[in-house]
C-alpha cells in the first residue's frame, strides 16, 4: 500500500518565490547573476590556491574545500530555482526531489562544519602560534576534512532514508522554491514522529557541533587578543583571524565567502596579482 501511494504521487510542483510575472525577468537575471558570481569566485579561490605553493598552508586547505563546498552548495538550489523561473514549469520529479533534498542537507552540514573546522585553525595559529605547524599537521587536516564530509554525508543519508519511508497520497505542491524537509513532512499522510526524531538528533548534532565550535574557537581567541598590551599587536591578531558571516544559506553566504575570505586577505591578493603577472607575461 505504502508503495502505491508513493507511486501515485510521481511529481511534486515547486512555487517558487512569490515573484509577479511581470517581475520574472528581473529576478531572474538577478539570481542568475548571484549565482555566476558565486561560481566564478570559488573557483578563482580553488585556482590561486592550487597554483601558488605560498598558498599550500592549513588555513588555505580549508578555504579551498569550502569553496568547493559552497559551488556545489548553490548549484543543487539555483539551477533548478532558474529554469522553473525562465520555462514557467514548476515541476519536479520524484527522485530529483529526493535527490535534491540529500545534497541540500548533505552540503549545507559541511559548509557549518569547514567553518568550525577554520574557527579552530584560527584558534591555534592566534592562541599557540609556535606549535601551529605541529598541531596542525596534514594528517590532521586531511582527517578533519574528511571527518566533516563522511558526517555530512551520513547526516544527509539518515534524513532522506526516514523520508523514503513515507507517502504521499495527494498534495503534491511545495510551498518553497526547492525541496526543504519541512515542507515535504507536512505533505505526507504518513506517521512522521520518526523523521521528526531523526531532526532533532541528527539534525541538532549537524548544527550544535559546529557552532559550539565556532563560539568556543572565537571567544578563545577574543580573550587571547584582550591580553595584547599594544595597539599594534591587537591589530596584528585580529589581521589573522578569518571573518565568520552567519550563514545565509542558498545563495548569499556562497556568493559572498570569496569576498569575505579572501578579497581582503594579503595573502589571496598577492597570490592574484603574481598570478595576473604570469598571465600577462605568457599572452605577450
Amino acid at each position: 500500500m505504502r508503495r502505491k501511494n508513493q507511486s501515485s504521487v510521481s511529481e511534486f510542483l515547486l512555487l517558487g518565490l512569490p515573484i509577479r510575472p511581470e517581475q520574472q525577468g528581473v529576478f531572474f537575471a538577478l539570481f542568475l547573476g548571484m549565482y555566476l558570481t558565486t561560481v566564478l569566485g570559488n573557483l578563482l579561490i580553488i585556482l590561486l590556491i592550487r597554483l601558488d605553493p605560498r598558498l599550500h598552508t592549513p588555513m588555505y586547505f580549508f578555504l579551498s574545500h569550502l569553496a568547493l563546498t559552497d559551488i556545489s552548495f548553490s548549484s543543487v538550489t539555483v539551477p533548478k530555482m532558474l529554469i522553473n523561473m525562465h520555462t514557467r514549469d514548476q515541476s519536479i520529479p520524484y527522485a530529483g526531489r529526493v535527490t535534491q533534498m540529500y545534497f541540500f542537507i548533505f552540503l549545507g552540514c559541511v559548509d557549518n562544519l569547514l567553518l568550525a573546522v577554520m574557527a579552530y585553525d584560527r584558534y591555534v595559529a592566534i592562541c599557540h602560534p609556535l606549535h601551529y605547524t605541529t598541531i596542525m599537521r596534514g594528517n590532521l587536516c586531511i582527517s578533519l576534512v574528511a571527518v566533516s564530509w563522511i558526517f555530512s554525508c551520513s547526516s544527509a543519508m539518515s534524513h532522506t532514508l526516514s523520508l523514503a519511508r513515507l507517502s504521499f497520497c495527494a498534495d503534491n505542491t511545495i510551498l518553497h522554491f526547492f525541496c526543504d524537509l519541512a515542507a515535504l513532512l507536512k505533505l505526507s499522510c504518513s506517521d512522521t514522529s520518526l523523521n521528526e526524531l531523526v531532526i532533532f538528533t541528527v539534525g541538532a548534532l549537524g548544527i550544535i557541533i559546529p557552532l559550539t565550535g565556532i563560539l568556543v574557537s572565537y571567544v578563545r581567541i577574543g580573550v587571547s587578543i584582550l591580553k595584547v598590551p599594544s595597539t599594534k599587536g591587537i591589530y596584528k591578531a585580529l589581521s589573522t583571524c578569518d571573518i565568520i558571516a552567519s550563514v545565509m544559506y542558498t545563495v548569499v553566504t556562497p556568493m559572498l565567502n570569496p569576498f569575505i575570505y579572501s578579497l581582503r586577505n594579503r595573502d589571496m591578493k598577492g597570490a592574484l596579482g603574481r598570478f595576473s603577472r604570469r598571465e600577462t607575461f605568457f599572452s605577450k
